[in-house]
């Protein structure tokens, strides 16, 4: 999903820093996978990295370093990771086309297509926004290095559609990442999501962090952390684990009580917030392969519409709408994107095989 504040100490740790991990009684007996599990989401240790730092000697257990990945390990031993600097990616400047909203001395406002990963790793060098940043702004763009990306100051998922802000200038980056560091900016999304979640729903009004608020707004509050077994994944939790989220969301247009358009903001920007907050309220979005489930839409009841579900590509999730103060000038801004038309034509399929 989704989008969150862009933090230096949590793209791979800052330099010098020490994890220190506890191993829980569940963990697997050998070293890398053991790190990989137990490792804070926060500090975005890949199983690569982890892999390259405990042949380079950053790992230790008890004072002494563990140089073979396949160390045997029990729980409660308390283990040491020492980072170094992080990896440079070389970054090129890319022609890429871009959807640019707005865009002044300070700041760029683009319009992300699905499909683009925001910035480059080690597994996605290129074809990313930063590389047609790059290339679109020049040497205006605030200083982007390695795989630090200062100019970019929140995320959307690479198959979330909508709009991002970047910041061009050192001052735009410092006062737009302190607005989403205090939830200050604005950020709807319209979703289409398997079946309607309704205040009427006794299984969702007896769901753990689901509530409601006035005008029919669902409000979901949990905490969110890495998956304890995909670590590709992130998952429901609650304190002390894992970091405070709340989304809210109402139902836009219903069909058939198959699937529903909703409108969904966010209090909090974690990673993959609304996918993950809507799933477990047990409304996953269409075309979601990771949270979405294997439900199909009825047929009978959605005529066309079910076969468009089934063969959407992508989570039904689009960032339409962004607002926050110009960290410069003062102004208030706001900005719209329409439903891009991968979305616009499954809409139109589930309308009419409503009125069919």
């Amino acid at each position: 999903m989704m989008d969150e504040p862009f933090d230096d100490d949590s793209a791979g740790g800052a330099a010098g820093e020490v994890i220190r991990i506890t191993l829980e009684d569940d963990t697997p007996a050998r070293l890398d996978k053991a790190l990989t599990l137990a490792v804070p989401e926060e500090a975005a240790l890949s199983r690569s990295r982890l892999a390259r730092l405990i042949e380079a000697g950053a790992v230790s257990r008890g004072g002494v370093v563990i140089t073979d990945q396949k160390a045997k390990v029990t729980p409660g031993e308390i283990w040491e990771i020492r980072l170094g600097p992080a990896e440079p990616v070389e970054t090129l400047a890319e022609n890429i086309p871009l959807d640019v909203i707005y865009e002044d001395d300070d700041l760029i406002v683009i319009n992300k297509p699905a499909g683009m990963v925001v910035h480059p790793a080690p597994g996605t060098p290129s074809g990313t926004l930063v590389n047609a940043l790059l290339y679109h702004c020049g040497e205006t763009l605030s200083g982007i290095g390695g795989e630090r990306r200062p100019g970019i100051v929140h995320r959307i998922d690479k198959e979330t559609s909508g709009l991002l802000v970047a910041a061009k200038s050192d001052r735009a980056h410092h006062g737009l990442a302190a607005q989403f560091e205090a939830h200050s900016v604005t950020r709807h999304y319209l979703a289409i999501c398997h079946g309607v979640p309704e205040g009427s729903d006794p299984r969702l009004r007896g769901t753990r962090g689901v509530s409601f608020e006035a005008a029919g707004v669902i409000r979901v509050a949990t905490n969110l952390a890495r998956h304890r077994t995909d670590r590709q994944k992130q998952a429901v939790c609650w304190p002390p684990e894992g970091r405070h989220a709340v989304t809210r969301a109402h139902v836009v247009e219903r069909f058939q009580g198959q699937a529903a358009l909703i409108d969904c903001w966010l209090e909090t920007g974690r990673t993959h917030q609304i996918r993950v907050h809507l799933a477990w309220a047990g409304h996953g979005l269409l075309g979601d392969p990771t949270y979405g489930g294997r439900r199909k839409l009825s047929e009978k009841l959605v005529g066309a519409g079910a076969q468009a579900a089934a063969d959407f590509p992508r989570q039904a999730l689009h960032a339409a709408s962004l607002g926050f103060i110009h960290p410069v000038t003062g102004a208030q801004m706001e900005f719209e994107s329409d439903l891009p038309e991968d979305m616009a034509a499954l809409l139109a399929a589930l309308r009419q095989g409503v009125s069919s």
